[in-house]
């Protein structure tokens, strides 16, 4: 039994959560060693359904319950196209595993490699009003203009804007839902979901397949916004609300906590003003947002420098594309065959480095740079950049 598996039948026992689940894991090495060994004084405070489905599978291993119900599982999601990403897997996401107790398991609809962009959570309310839905919009527009991906609810309101706008920017945009990822919610914005997947983004959720969204679900959605972003933007919030939960946690995660302040006669910038209050940084424009953030993705510049190198294969095949004049997104994804999610964040390092920047709506060599991620020193020519 792989980890994976493991994690999948403790979370399926009746009243193991990711709390109990990460008690677990602090007196045993691996999720298999946790539910072979299952500790009695916790199973004796699980629900008595937890406790017979825990006994059936020590004594029938493959053929009980709840090693047929994680078979059935990882069928259907490979039926569906929906891939597994467990807390120890190398591609876990970066930033998401940092938090505490992060999900022991995600659902991946969509490209797996979105959720390695740089992101910027963005939140508000429901009802929100036609300003900050206008809001929403442009300044998800800007930011995914920028290389950021947008990380949002996929709710009705700033959560739908803010999709709206990473997707008019032809940029990445990824939905964390509070319910299975083949059970959109709310229906609404179902089509919504189809364009996310289609522009190369993703729909993620901890929820095992087929749960329904309920009101308990999402407190951990909001969770893994916040986890997964490096700053949270609140567009606009009423003082009770679930947004702030999000900012709340993004505080508690170490996240950069973003507002755009209101009118003080709007009720639904209440929210807004009192994060400020309590030290969130007042935005008015993208800039305020993308030049906070950019700062956190840049190493410092080294001062001995070795010998350029060539660029990794990916980055040269862009830097192949580009030395012919700027392409778009959609040109260079034909021109080098690779994928748009993989592009995106391909191109945010080759921005980060100083070798390209994006003009409206394509991107161009800039040679700027003088350093790689690594810190080696660039190049300052396309010849020297690449293989021969």
């Amino acid at each position: 039994m792989d980890a994976l598996t493991a994690t999948m039948a403790l979370l399926r026992l009746e009243g193991i959560g990711p709390a109990r689940y990460w008690q677990l894991l602090e007196h045993f090495a691996t999720a298999e060693e946790a539910l072979q060994q299952f500790p009695q004084p916790l199973l004796q405070k699980l629900s008595p359904r937890a406790q017979i489905q825990w006994r059936e599978f020590s004594s029938r291993s493959a053929a009980s319950e709840l090693a047929d119900w994680v078979e059935r599982e990882l069928a259907r999601c490979a039926d569906l196209g929906v891939q597994l990403v467990c807390h120890s897997d190398p591609d876990y996401p970066a930033l998401l595993s940092e938090t505490s107790r992060p999900p022991p398991v995600l659902y991946i609809r969509g490209e797996r490699s979105a959720l390695k962009l740089p992101q910027v959570a963005m939140v508000g309310a429901r009802r929100a009003t036609v300003a900050g839905l206008d809001n929403a919009r442009a300044f998800a527009v800007e930011l995914a203009g920028s290389g950021f991906a947008i990380t949002s609810g996929l709710a009705l309101g700033v959560d739908a804007a803010a999709h709206r706008g990473a997707l008019q920017a032809a940029g990445i945009t990824i939905a964390i839902l509070g319910s299975g990822v083949d059970r959109i919610y709310p229906k609404h914005n179902r089509p919504l979901a189809e364009d996310i997947l289609a522009a190369g983004g993703a729909l993620v959720s901890e929820l095992p397949l087929g749960s329904s969204a309920e009101a308990k679900n999402f407190p951990r959605r909001n969770r893994i916004i916040s986890g997964l972003s490096m700053g949270v933007l609140l567009v606009e919030a009423a003082m009770r609300s679930g947004s702030l939960i999000t900012a709340r946690l993004a505080l508690e995660q170490n996240r950069e906590v973003f507002a755009i302040p209101g009118s003080i006669h709007n009720p639904m910038a209440r929210g807004c003003h009192h994060l400020i209050k309590e030290g969130a940084t007042l935005v008015e424009t993208s800039a305020d947002v993308a030049s906070q953030l950019g700062g956190l993705l840049a190493d410092p510049t080294p001062t001995d420098l070795p010998p350029a190198k060539p660029l990794p294969e990916l980055q040269q095949q862009v830097i192949r594309a580009l030395a012919g004049g700027p392409r778009s997104i959609e040109l260079l994804s034909r021109d080098t065959g690779i994928e748009p999610g993989d592009l995106m964040a391909v191109l945010m390092e080759l921005e980060l480095e100083g070798l390209v920047e994006q003009l409206t709506g394509s991107y161009q060599l800039t040679l700027k740079g003088s350093r790689y991620t690594d810190g080696r020193v660039l190049a300052k020519t396309p010849e020297e950049l690449v293989s021969p």
